[in-house]
């Protein structure tokens, strides 16, 4: 409705039909108006005279005047404005007689032209602000109190003091309207702020129509009045109590960031990016000198869930919904406008931070001192909650819940509308940003352009988030398993790291044989790297210039059980231990006994492959699962060595000093016996587990991933299907289990140990063959016994590994049941 401009008053006839006691009321009516406008009156001539002298010069230049339209200068709002402002007030006792002794038709005519005041936020005559308000004191979001400082008649006081609240949510919801218009409160604010703003200027048409009626219709009472705005009165209470709650939430107590919370999140991003330098350290530091301490305010998300909640809550009330829906809608527009963009370009544009996605811009691949582009795309975007969708950790950086409620401030709170979704919003910006990255641009199809505004209430949102996740998972897949080639690079993987239809690694032995015998800190990577080359080009591999030398700076098995008894995994997220008291003693003991025990590590014992990645296919080959092919092999690898080890003592066995009968020594000949046994027994054993763990684990468990790569549909799944068959692998493999690879590390050890020992075996044979057949007598035959009972000893010691394989294949892992069949052949051999 348009808002209503007074018109100049008609001139009065002098045949009235009105009674006299209506003739009294308006007359009294009048009288009251202009009592309260006598100072204005001189103001009023002044202005005419002006407008006189205005009309004769537009007479005489035939021009148009618009101060000439008096009923715009003599409109009732304008005159009241300056009557309030202009005109003393009379205090105490002289203006409480003037109600006393005026009947109660004027009495209900001054209180009207007050109340009409009031409901603007005016204070008036005889209604004015409460006796405790001041302005400068005072919290304007709170409203201004109005009371009535004059006696009044008792229907007449119950009816004013009905309407008086409208004036304290007038001039509360207009004081947070100005307020939270700033630029720092966010978009969101300001939509709130604007459909509120058109709602006030409803109440204002309104409070002009009723200035209109008191004015104009003798008829129109405090009664009426109440009728009339009885229904705005219960909306301008709804929108009071949420901005009473918007204003009263924004506490800088709850919603301020220490120092030390701000600290530790920049220790967390150095040590889980590797960060360092000076100069980063520096920018680092500006950012938490920034935000320490800064308070965040309730915008963004915070807004739309408050909202949210209120419309929930007071679902059963038509008048609460329907303005509460008007105000989650037009708020919900430029978060829905930022939610859009996010998902269909792969752009964030939120120059506020309301958005529930973050970008961390001093996370960039410039400041990698290592190329973990994995851990560049998992850390550039994130939800400002701190939850994550691949594991259970949490990234650093979310402020503290606000104390009341426990609820997320700013825009870290994520709309319950999308609570469901964000993972999914996530994803899907980052996987276009991933496309972005390829040098591919993305634009919105014309669908989208065509689409209708979106809205938080609307249930169109959901498809529309649901449709743009599948289109940049969609594309992103194809973009991976067509353009990328990522299948033909798994494959290539697994024949370099898992040691299958593949002799480049027994050609690398023979080639690097010599310099793998050194040890590890004096073996040269650049001629191993060449040897491997040579033994990759013999094959014709594919991309074989992708594979890299490496020499690692710990042992397989010392490493393992570092981190399993850190972690509880390899390649865990979570810094929690797995291994109760006595696993965490014993492993302890043996890196004590190790750390006494230490010898240099051979060149072999720490040779590794490594595997050169580009984006965006390090994103499904990451560091984290390129270390996991690492680990299969090397272990692969030490079970081939060793195999290789054992085998050629074997064949040095096969000479005469083992094979010449000597009738007249029994005792050496059932030494020899035993030695030979001893050495069939851990042959048999690497063999074994050699065997299952390449056609038992690594073989059924690729092809269940070549299955699952056939049918796979999303880039979720995909990374998930990949680091599940890399765990299941490890896990097969005996490699997470602190039991089982600490009582198989020892038998390994053990059997690479006695390998070790072939030749001085084959000297002391010699030696005694030759003692016998000279008839002098053999007194060394003592000694070789003791240095052959120790490797027994300890190879049977340790051989109770059969019974944690049984162990673990009956409670926890039943795919180990095959190689319990398999050591079971062995144990029959002693």
């Amino acid at each position: 409705m348009d808002p209503y401009t007074p018109r100049a008053r008609p001139p009065r006839k002098n045949n009235l039909t009105l009674s006299a006691k209506e003739y009294t009321k308006i007359t009294g009516t009048i009288a009251s108006v202009r009592r309260n406008r006598q100072l204005s009156d001189d103001i009023d001539e002044e202005i005419d005279s002006r407008v006189h002298n205005s009309r004769e010069t537009r007479v005489k230049s035939n021009e148009s005047s618009f101060i000439a339209e008096t009923s715009f200068v003599r409109a009732p709002l304008n005159s009241r404005v300056g009557a309030t402002i202009s005109t003393p007030k009379s205090k105490g006792k002289a203006r409480e007689d003037v109600l006393d002794h005026l009947p109660i038709d004027i009495q209900e005519a001054i209180i009207l032209e007050d109340l009409l005041y009031v409901l603007m936020g005016i204070e008036g005559t005889h209604v004015t602000c409460h006796p405790d308000y001041s302005p400068e004191d005072d919290d304007p979001l709170l409203g201004i109190r109005f009371v009535v400082s004059s006696p009044l008649d008792p229907p007449l006081r119950d009816l004013t003091e009905r309407v008086l609240p409208l004036g304290t949510y007038y001039t509360a919801i207009s004081a947070f309207v100005e307020s939270r218009s700033h630029l720092d409160f966010g978009l969101v604010n300001h939509a709130l702020c604007a459909a509120i703003r058109d709602m006030l200027k409803e109440y204002q048409t309104l409070l002009s129509q009723l200035e209109h009626a008191f004015n104009t219709s003798p008829q129109f009472t405090l009664q009426k009045l109440w009728f009339y705005i009885h229904p705005t009165v219960h909306t301008l209470s709804l929108i009071y109590q949420l901005v009473l709650e918007l204003a009263n939430t924004d506490d800088d107590e709850a919603s301020s960031l220490s120092s030390s919370s701000v600290d530790e999140e920049q220790n967390a991003r150095d040590e889980a990016l590797g960060l360092g330098g000076a100069k980063l350290k520096a920018v680092l530091s500006e950012i938490t000198k920034s935000s320490a301490g800064a308070a965040v305010p309730v915008k963004g998300g915070e807004v739309l869930t408050i909202i949210y909640e209120r419309m929930q809550s007071m679902s059963g009330d038509p008048t609460a919904c329907k303005v509460f829906g008007t105000l989650l809608s037009a708020a919900g527009i430029p978060y829905a406008q930022m939610l859009r963009e996010w998902i269909t370009t792969g752009r964030l544009h939120d120059p506020y931070e309301e958005f529930c996605v973050k970008e961390s811009k001093f996370i960039s691949k410039g400041i990698l001192e290592v190329d973990y582009t994995d851990e560049y795309w998992e850390r550039r975007y994130t939800l400002r909650d701190g939850s994550t969708s691949s594991s259970k950790r949490q990234h650093t950086g979310v402020p503290p819940p606000r104390t009341p409620g426990g609820r997320l401030p700013g825009g870290a709170c994520i709309p319950p509308s999308l609570e469901g979704w964000k993972y999914k919003v996530l994803l899907a910006g980052k996987y276009l940003n991933v496309i972005r990255e390829c040098g591919i641009e993305l634009q919105a199809s014309q669908r989208q352009v065509n689409e209708q505004q979106l809205s938080m209430d609307d249930q169109k949102l959901y498809k529309f988030v649901e449709d743009a996740y599948t289109h940049a998972n969609h594309t992103l897949l194809q973009l991976l398993l067509r353009d990328q080639q990522l299948i033909p690079r798994l494959r290539s993987l697994k024949r370099y790291f898992f040691l299958s239809q593949s002799s480049f690694l027994t050609h690398l032995l023979d080639l690097a044989h010599a310099e793998l015998k050194k040890p590890a800190k004096l073996a040269s990577i650049v001629k191993l790297q060449s040897l491997l080359d040579l033994a990759l080009t013999s094959e014709d591999a594919l991309f074989r210039e992708d594979v890299k030398v490496s020499i690692a700076s710990t042992g397989l098995y010392e490493w393992l059980l570092k981190v399993i008894s850190v972690s509880g995994v390899i390649g865990g997220d979570d810094g929690e231990g797995a291994l109760d008291g006595a696993g965490q003693e014993d492993a302890k003991k043996d890196r004590d006994k190790d750390r006494d025990e230490k010898k240099p590590m051979l060149a072999i014992e720490a040779l590794a492959l490594d595997y050169t990645v580009k984006f965006p296919l390090s994103l499904v080959i990451s560091r984290k699962t390129i270390l996991r092919y690492q680990l299969i092999f090397r272990f692969l690898l030490h079970l081939k060595n060793v195999e290789q080890s054992l085998a050629s003592m074997w064949i040095e066995q096969k000479t005469a000093a083992w094979r010449k009968p000597v009738p007249n020594h029994p005792d050496f000949e059932q030494w020899r016996l035993r030695v030979l046994l001893l050495r069939a027994r851990m042959l048999a054993f690497v063999q074994q587990i050699l065997a299952f763990v390449t056609f038992e684990v690594l073989e059924p468990n690729w092809r269940s991933l070549e299955a699952k790569l056939a049918k796979v549909t999303t880039v979720d799944q995909l990374l998930r299907d990949h680091v599940d068959f890399l765990d299941t692998c490890l896990k097969e493999c005996m490699l997470t289990s602190a039991k089982l690879l600490r009582a198989y590390s020892r038998m390994i050890v053990t059997c690479s140990t006695f390998a070790l020992y072939s030749s001085s075996f084959t000297k002391s044979a010699s030696q005694a063959l030759a003692a016998a057949e000279s008839g002098d007598g053999d007194q060394a035959m003592g000694k070789r016994w003791d240095f052959l009972k120790k490797f027994e000893s300890n190879f049977n010691h340790w051989y109770f590994h059969l019974d944690c394989v049984q162990y673990y294949a009956s409670s926890e892992n039943v795919s180990l049941l095959p190689l319990v069949v398999r050591l079971s052949s062995i144990k029959s051999m002693s």
